[in-house]
């Protein structure tokens, strides 16, 4: 597998390119801005994107979808279709997609928005703004953080803490840095079960 990176003066955020091989069909994940050096990339390797996959709505993670569209004619998918202008394919917690030869595990992580996406390729974790490099997505409410942190705590620190994360802003790290070294993620895991954060509502 390979993974082209592209980094977005447009709030900083990340693009990410990934293909089996040269001349395959490619997927890319939360297009924020779409550069002449990634068409650059992208035809250097000649690689055709047939997929998309959009971690969450905000626009610094989807605004180059326009752009794509343009040149390829991509499938793109997201938790909730409604939210965007264009044709999407809405996608479930739990659900595995097969794009050519890319197997995508989903999980729905609601907290920094209730509609985020976390995005599992082999051993990459591609996850939006629920978890960074020393921090966890911004939230609103504590009711949200406490979603967001449950939601990492539960799906992705009982992942193989060797896989690498990919975020929507940042440097990439590693799960096992991040329990090292991320003060969220420390904090939380002090409490049995994040009862300190929790809420009624959440079960």
């Amino acid at each position: 597998m390979k993974i082209f990176f592209n980094f977005s003066l447009n709030e900083y955020s990340n693009s990410y390119v990934l293909a089996p091989h040269k001349d395959s069909d490619a997927v890319l994940i939360d297009p924020g801005q779409i550069t002449l050096e990634l068409i650059e990339k992208i035809e250097r390797h000649r690689l055709n994107i047939k997929y998309i996959l959009l971690t969450h709505y905000h626009h610094t993670h989807s605004q180059g979808v326009g752009t794509l569209l343009k040149i390829y004619k991509p499938v793109i998918y997201a938790k909730n279709p409604a939210l965007y202008e264009y044709p999407v394919v809405g996608i479930e917690d739990n659900q595995l997609l097969e794009l050519g030869e890319t197997v995508v595990e989903c999980f729905h992580i609601p907290g920094h928005s209730m509609d985020s996406i976390v995005y599992k390729i082999e051993n990459f974790i591609f996850s939006g703004d629920v978890l960074l490099a020393g921090s966890i997505g911004s939230t609103k409410e504590v009711i949200n953080k406490a979603l967001l942190l449950r939601g990492i705590k539960e799906r992705l620190l009982t992942l193989d803490e060797r896989f690498l994360i990919f975020p929507g802003h940042g440097a990439i790290s590693a799960l096992k840095i991040e329990k090292l070294f991320n003060r969220d993620l420390i904090e939380a895991t002090k409490e049995d079960d994040l009862q300190s954060l929790s809420h009624p509502s959440i079960v």
